[in-house]
């Protein structure tokens, strides 16, 4: 008997997102293809897709050989040390989980240790291993905050990469290149070949150098192109005028408030304030004293408020947003606008001579208290006042709703930002002193890692009390990560005594002293491997070739 081949039919187009269309909504709704509905579908279904699979793998057809791409540029920095690569290694493939019932268990999260272990290794000047480099670019890729470190790190060979590899297009505008491929200050003909042809990333690199070195240079040279830009990169490169900000970028800004984009306007007219002597904060100034006096009529002084009737055109090419959020009022939207780009000094001279602390303490009638204090608040982060802010911020002792003057826990921590490190830290450990870590959470965030040891020690102190109140330790949760990431490790000796499970009194939770002991454990834990982090980074290595 002879046997004939019999050509295979071309599979049609779209079988297999047939296939998939049916195994998700059912065979009791949708035939497969080829067959007829019954009790035998779901098998024809995975027939069809068993015999699919093979077509897809067996019918790839080989295509030209492509062109070999070019080397990868060399990275000088040093190479890590062996056992600071094995550790990225695992950090990079940790995958976090929970032990029975939702409990974190004793082992650290490695995952919430790569951005301090990558800011380390930046700061100490290695190089990222090129075997790590596709984890640590697909942990980049899934974590927005760990990109500037992380591409930091991976160096000129990231953008090699992405130029390779689809799911890492973002490292395109957003590396920096490497510091290596941007020009020095001499050579004016590479600068601006690279700021007329280069990448999204390498651009905004180039500006940011320049502007670091030479604040008018980088200005100018953005004014070279900025009518040609698009909006979004207008923004973005508006935006690193913030370094080194100074009265000799008005001009500039002063034309960017006629911009097209109202983001653009909006960033400006942000900028324009920052500078108290720019005509804009002049302006501003105007209409501000023109709403907020002192009244002397009354028994004790006070300050009375009269909001604006209109938002006319001239204050919207200032940056005043004309139309209000839903549920604010106009008037009261168009008022705190205004405050918040005025600069602070006028209101010394406005009420009386007085001092912040003193025009915070004063009386304001009418309700007015909130909307105004609020925008002081947001008018002493944007210029970064720390008399203001000191003024605002109150006693740490004062209720946590606010102090004299910031209404919320979210306003005192934007204030604490312009106070320094040792300050900052200070207040904090007062604050929490006085009311404990229920509401603390949002204050240790603005604080510096490691955090000063007596913020520590009131953290250790404050955890200790909670713990022997029976409170519900995963009450606490937020603030034991953040101790986990932010107690300097020396600390770890202090939570000795508090790894046992204590006695449960009769008005403790239920269960809560073996959930302390665990959480205790996982502290001390992962104190310690951020010490051991921190060791092997210092071992002496040798050069990359």
């Amino acid at each position: 008997m002879i046997r004939t081949s019999v050509p295979v039919e071309a599979p049609a187009a779209g079988v297999w997102e047939e296939l998939v269309t049916t195994a998700l909504l059912g065979t009791d709704r949708r035939t497969p293809p080829g067959t007829v509905p019954g009790h035998r579908a779901p098998a024809a279904l995975l027939d069809a897709a068993a015999e699919q699979t093979v077509r897809r793998r067996a019918g790839l057809c080989a295509a030209p050989a492509a062109e070999r791409p070019q080397r990868a540029a060399a990275d000088p920095r040093p190479a890590l040390p062996t056992a600071a690569a094995r550790r990225l290694t695992l950090l990079l493939t940790d995958r976090p989980g929970a032990s029975g019932g939702g409990r974190r268990g004793t082992a650290p999260d490695l995952m919430e240790l790569l951005p301090q272990w990558l800011q380390t290794a930046n700061a100490r000047g290695y190089a990222a291993p090129p075997e790590a480099l596709p984890a640590l670019l697909d942990a980049a890729r899934g974590r927005t905050d760990l990109r500037p470190a992380a591409l930091a790190f991976a160096g000129p060979r990231a953008l090699w990469l992405a130029r390779l590899n689809p799911d890492w297009r973002f490292v395109l505008r957003t590396a920096p290149g490497g510091d290596t491929a941007l020009p020095g200050p001499e050579d004016t003909e590479r600068t601006r070949q690279l700021w007329e042809e280069g990448l999204f990333a390498e651009r905004v690199a180039l500006l940011a150098a320049i502007r670091e070195r030479e604040p008018s240079a980088a200005r100018d040279l953005l004014a070279t192109t900025w009518a040609a830009e698009r909006a979004e990169d207008r923004l973005m490169f508006l935006d690193s005028l913030r370094a080194g900000l100074g009265p000799d970028d008005e001009p500039f800004l002063e034309q960017a408030l006629a911009d097209r984009s109202r983001n653009v306007r909006a960033t400006a007219a942000e900028l324009l304030s920052a500078l108290p002597g720019s005509a804009l904060a002049a302006r501003m100034a105007d209409r501000a004293a023109a709403c907020v006096a002192v009244d002397h009529t009354r028994d004790t002084p006070s300050i009375a408020v009269e909001a604006p009737h209109e938002c006319d055109a001239a204050m919207e090419r200032d940056g005043v947003v004309a139309k209000a959020p839903a549920g604010r009022g106009e008037r009261s939207w168009w008022l705190g606008q205004l405050l918040e780009a005025a600069p602070l000094g006028t209101w010394s001279a406005r009420l009386g001579g007085r001092a912040p602390r003193e025009i915070v303490a004063l009386p304001v009638a009418d309700d007015w208290q909130g909307e105004l204090h609020a925008a002081w608040c947001r008018a002493a982060v944007r210029q970064r006042d720390a008399q203001w802010a000191r003024a605002l911020l109150g006693a740490p002792a004062a209720p946590e709703a606010g102090g004299p003057g910031a209404v919320s826990l979210a306003e005192r921590a934007k204030l604490l930002g312009t106070l320094g490190a040792a300050e900052r830290a200070d207040w904090v450990a007062a604050f929490i002193a006085a009311h404990g870590l229920s509401e603390a959470f949002q204050l240790l965030g603005v604080c510096a890692v490691p955090w000063a040891p007596p913020l520590g020690r009131a953290v250790v102190d404050a955890l200790n009390i909670a713990r022997d109140a029976g409170s519900y330790p995963w009450s606490f949760s937020g603030v034991m990560g953040l101790s986990e990431r932010c107690l300097d490790p020396a600390e770890a000796s202090r939570f000795d005594g508090l790894l046992a499970v204590p006695d449960e009194t009769a008005d403790a939770s239920p269960g809560a002293g073996g959930y302390w002991a665990e959480a205790f454990q996982r502290l001390v834990t992962t104190l310690r491997l951020r010490a051991a982090m921190a060791e092997e980074l210092t071992e002496p290595v040798a050069r990359t070739g």
